[in-house]
This record gives structure tokens, sequence and C-alpha cells, in this order.
């Protein structure tokens, strides 16, 4: 048995490391969560797109870049945010020495509208037609979490088995998590509108069909807001699902058209296992079994 003899140096050396938390950057707040799971108090997350903005148009405050200046590592999404598309490599100049961490290794990225955006990938505009939500779907969560955990490693080395202990958690967690979504919405597939197409990593997992009000950033034209009206009316839905940081109106109009209501959800949130439990139960209420 190792026999540890402590004294007052020893004693201040272990209050100083505490105090001490490591700094990092994710861009989203499911992120945060993410970190925070699997190393707890040892760090300290910078987020650089907060409560409320769009990954679409948000830019850092010059706050966030200086947190950014002290960060160990850049947990990035991967998989085509636009904020990332944009600001990624603005933000390595920030801090040259940060290992940055793409957690969408080994996750399949879908691709949206491919021929229509041909062109533009090699242009590095917009997403390139690819969907970059890969967080909504908690088996994608998994993934993501092992790509941080691997980030986290490497910059701490020293308390890696802590790490471990805590992810190998947070995984039952999310397997449990993803247990009750399939408890609550069944194996019978359906369909759900929403009006920006976040969910899709989601719907795939669960099996069921997303209708999309915008597309592309763009609102619906009148044919295609009658096109999603008679689709609706056909399928009998009667909920329209939006989130907080985009336009309602077209939702709105929909929603009065069949007689339907509008329901926020928010595939933002930092509270990732309750978020998601709030999610499918709104789904079970807003989704049509063909």
């Amino acid at each position: 048995m190792a026999v540890f003899i402590s004294g007052c140096i020893d004693q201040t050396e272990e209050n100083t490391n505490q105090d001490e938390s490591i700094v990092v950057a994710v861009s989203i707040l499911p992120q945060q969560e993410f970190v925070e799971k699997i190393a707890g108090d040892r760090v300290n997350v910078v987020v650089l797109i907060p409560p409320g903005a769009s990954p679409a148009t948000h830019e850092p405050t010059a706050g966030q870049l200086r947190d950014v200046a002290d960060a160990k590592a850049y947990f990035t999404v991967g998989s085509g945010l636009p904020f990332e598309n944009v600001w990624l490599e603005k933000i390595e100049t920030v801090n040259e020495d940060m290992l940055i961490v793409d957690c969408s290794e080994g996750i399949t990225i879908i691709e949206m509208h491919e021929e229509e955006h041909e062109g533009e990938e090699e242009a590095g505009h917009d997403h390139g037609g690819i969907d970059p939500h890969i967080w909504t779907s908690p088996m994608n969560a998994k993934i993501m979490v092992e790509n941080t955990y691997l980030g986290l490693i490497e910059i701490d080395p020293d308390n890696s088995e802590l790490y471990l202990q805590n992810k190998e958690a947070y995984l039952k967690e999310l397997d449990e998590a993803d247990a009750r979504i399939r408890a609550t919405l069944g194996e019978e597939g359906g369909s759900f509108m929403t009006y920006h197409p976040s969910w899709n990593y989601f719907a795939t997992e669960y099996g069921l069909d997303m209708i999309t009000i915008e597309e592309e950033g763009k609102e619906p034209s009148p044919a295609d807001m009658q096109r999603l009206i008679d689709e609706a009316e056909e399928k009998n839905i009667k909920v329209i699902f939006v989130q907080a940081q985009f336009s309602t109106q077209s939702a709105e109009a929909i929603a009065s058209a069949i007689d339907g209501e509008v329901v926020t959800v928010d595939p933002l949130a930092k509270e990732y296992i309750d978020n998601l439990d709030i999610i499918t139960e709104a789904f079970s209420q807003g989704i049509t079994k063909e």
C-alpha cells in the first residue's frame, strides 16, 4: 500500500491546482454540458454562441475573443455550422497554441439539396448543403462526447481517469435518454412540421418525416405556403414547431390556416438531456402517424 505524507506545502499546492481551472471554448450551449459532465469544475467553459443567439448570424464579442486567448482547446461542432465556417480561422489567430477538436469526427453528415449546392461548397458559402445540426440526435451526441473526452485528456492528462469515469456515466445517461425517446415516440414513425430544419438528425434516428417551412434561410413563397398548408391538412398536422432564434411569422400563418398551434422547441438549450425529454414530449404531441 502506498503511503502519502501530506504537509502544508502539499496542501497549498492542492488548493492552488483546484483554483486554476482550465479554460476551454465551445461553439454551442449543449457542448458546455458535454464538457462539464466530463470535467466538472476543473474546466471553465467559454460558449461562443450565447443563449438566444443564432449560429447563422452571431459574431463573437471582444470579450469572448479575450477569453478564447486563454483557452487550452476549442471544441468545434465541426459539421458545417455557419458560425464556425465564418469565424474559426479568425478565432484560431487569437490563440495559435489552442488545440482544435472536431467533435463531428466519426459522425455521418447529412447532405441537403446537394445538386443545388454543388459549387457552393468549393466556394465556402453557407454550409454547402450540409446539415450542421448533428447534436440533435443523442446517438451523435455520444460520439461528440467521446471526441470531447479525447480532447480533454490531451490537454489535461493528469485527470484522465476521472474524465473516463465521468464520460462513461454520461454516456449511460444518453443511452437512457435514447430509450425514453423510443418508448415515447414508438415504432410507427410519423410526420412533423418545423420552421427551421434543425431536427433532421433526430428525425432520421427515430424514423420520422420532417417537413420544413424555411429552406436555406429563405422564407417560403406564397406557392410554398399553400403547398405546406395542403400537406399539413393532408397529414392532419396540428402543431408547427419553431425556435426562438428565428421568425415565427410563416409558422403562425400556416398554424392559423390549419387551425393548429405554434410550439417553441430549442435545439440549443444547455441542459441537453433535460431538453431531449422536453422536446420528445412536445414531438409526441405534434407528430401525426401515417
